[in-house]
């Protein structure tokens, strides 16, 4: 992809430039404007030079011509494919307008279909640019973490999970057609079709044959939309340097389309509190119990929960210089806390409102909020404060996935993290997350689980805030192409009915290149406003 637009950016500018020219030898007649005398005075020499105006533009986007007779000829018709054909009608209507219609003054459309095939390199530099970016964030780390829509994964819903792998067929989705492609294949020759019973009708049907180039390039031009590549290419590559930013590549149309309606995300211990984020605040040993001994079966009970503390319990391990004991029967709690077997001695790990329903005694005067308590045969060993500090991404995240009706499902493992505490403590809308029971948790937190074939996005940062960017924007992308491609064809069929009328008429006053001009840029403008849309979450 990086080969493919070195140069790409320099010829879009000669054909702006081009094009301006032509529009100019367009208009000057009938503004006004300064003109040499020989041009002034002579109607077919202007269509003959923009007729090689357009060769020159065409040749300037030669890679878009020709993928849009690659795509004809393999039966994959899209708007570009109609563009293509455009430039063929225009040229030959350019050059045989002063013998097949001398007493008709007017204008061919040259101006407009190289116009077109602009806006078309420009599209498809925009895609390029946006999956030039995609690869390269994909393939910026060893180990990524890994973004599916599993179906049915929560309450009947379809939910997003994060998990670690290889990126199997990131490659393949990121090169198939993207949603505007998709759609374009469907009504490209049926629009194609059209414009060419049109221009018959028009012309050999109302015994005019000799307006059938007219009537042919006419059709085609109002066919050859100027947002044809754009509905896709400007938000594409635009969302595709948004989640570069945050660590996150969106696997191509077949992970945007995965990216269902009713959905839910489900977020980890690791996605609201990263490493670094939860903090060892002090440690209290009670009874007879070591150090050694107290750290080794906490941190043992952390590491088989599979809780987010792992981490900061494997360092303290370290630092004591002890090791993970061996535990069998293990089995996490409702109330907020874990136990197992170690050595022949029940050991139970958890919040100090789990002590208190499995009749562990407290000492008076324990008031610790957020800490782990550690119990060995029924008595109280040891006690870790924590401190729990919120990232600043988190609420931001939070707030873009309930405004975009993503329903975040904590799947956490860590007792200490729950609806209660992350509304008073940190002011999160806990109110609209979902807590499932802990055996559902477990379930849906588990590294072996099955997920969807299809990616939707890898991520190479962790924390919540790559993981909302890839869901929510995958969402938007999705809802927001299909619209704006829906409209491009509504504007692309509507042209051909319009101009079909006005050639049916004869109607060479009204049925100009300006007038066409003016109605292909009212249909640019949608294109424009839901690009910018979808950025904006």
């Amino acid at each position: 992809y990086d080969k493919s637009i070195k140069g790409m950016r320099g010829r879009i500018v000669l054909c702006l430039l081009v094009t301006a020219a032509m529009l100019y030898l367009t208009f000057a007649v009938g503004l006004g404007l300064p003109m040499p005398q020989q041009l002034l005075q002579n109607h077919g020499l202007r269509c003959m030079i923009l007729a090689g105006m357009l060769g020159v533009v065409m040749i300037f986007a030669l890679d878009a011509v020709g993928l849009g007779l690659a795509h004809m000829l393999t039966l994959r018709a899209e708007l570009d494919s109609v563009a293509v054909l455009a430039c063929v009608a225009s040229i030959a209507d350019a050059l045989l307008m002063e013998r097949l219609t001398p007493d008709a003054f007017r204008m061919p459309f040259c101006a407009l279909v190289a116009v077109s095939m602009t806006f078309i390199l420009w599209g498809n530099y925009a895609k390029r640019r946006g999956l030039r970016v995609a690869c390269r964030t994909a393939a910026s780390v060893t180990e990524p973490y890994l973004v599916t829509l599993d179906e049915r994964k929560w309450n009947g819903r379809d939910a997003y999970a994060k998990w670690s792998g290889e990126p199997i067929g990131f490659g393949r989705q990121i090169q198939a057609d993207d949603g505007a492609q998709r759609i374009f294949h469907v009504a490209a020759p049926i629009l194609v079709t059209a414009c060419l019973l049109c221009a018959i009708l028009a012309s050999v049907g109302r015994k005019r044959p000799e307006d059938f180039l007219w009537a042919l390039s006419a059709n085609l031009t109002a066919a050859s939309s100027f947002s044809a590549t754009l509905c896709y290419g400007i938000p594409w590559g635009a969302l595709s340097q948004r989640l570069a930013k945050s660590g996150a590549a969106l696997a191509g149309w077949d992970g945007v389309t995965s990216t269902g309606g009713g959905s839910s995300i489900l977020l980890s211990d690791e996605d609201l509190f990263p490493p670094g984020t939860v903090r060892l605040n002090g440690i209290k040993i009670f009874g007879d119990f070591s150090v050694d001994r107290v750290v080794g079966v906490t941190a043992t009970l952390i590491r088989d929960s599979g809780s987010g503390l792992d981490k900061l319990f494997h360092d303290l391990l370290r630092a004591q210089g002890t090791v993970y004991r061996k535990a069998v029967n293990f089995c996490c709690y409702e109330g907020g806390g874990m136990s197992a077997e170690i050595r022949g001695e029940q050991v139970l790990v958890g919040s100090a409102s789990f002590m208190h329903l499995m009749d562990v005694p407290l000492p008076q005067g324990v008031h610790v909020k957020n800490a782990v308590f550690c119990a060995i045969g029924g008595e109280l060993a040891g006690l870790f404060a924590l401190k729990y500090s919120l990232n600043g991404a988190v609420e931001p995240a939070l707030s873009t996935l309930i405004r975009n009706h993503v329903v975040p499902v904590l799947a956490t493992r860590d007792f200490n993290i729950t609806p209660d505490m992350l509304r008073q403590r940190f002011k999160l809308p806990a109110d609209r997350m979902e807590f499932p029971a802990v055996e559902r948790r477990m379930e849906l937190s588990d590294s072996r689980q099955e997920h969807s074939p299809i990616l939707t996005a890898v991520l190479c940062r962790t924390g919540v805030d790559p993981f909302t960017e890839a869901a929510v924007g995958g969402k938007r992308l999705r809802r927001g192409i299909r619209i704006s491609a829906l409209l491009t064809v509504l504007g692309s069929s509507l042209g051909v009915i319009l101009t079909f009328y006005l050639t049916f008429l004869a109607a060479y006053d009204s049925l100009t290149v300006g007038n066409l001009l003016i109605f292909l840029v009212m249909w640019l403008v949608p294109t424009y406003l839901i690009s910018d849309w979808i950025n904006r979450y």
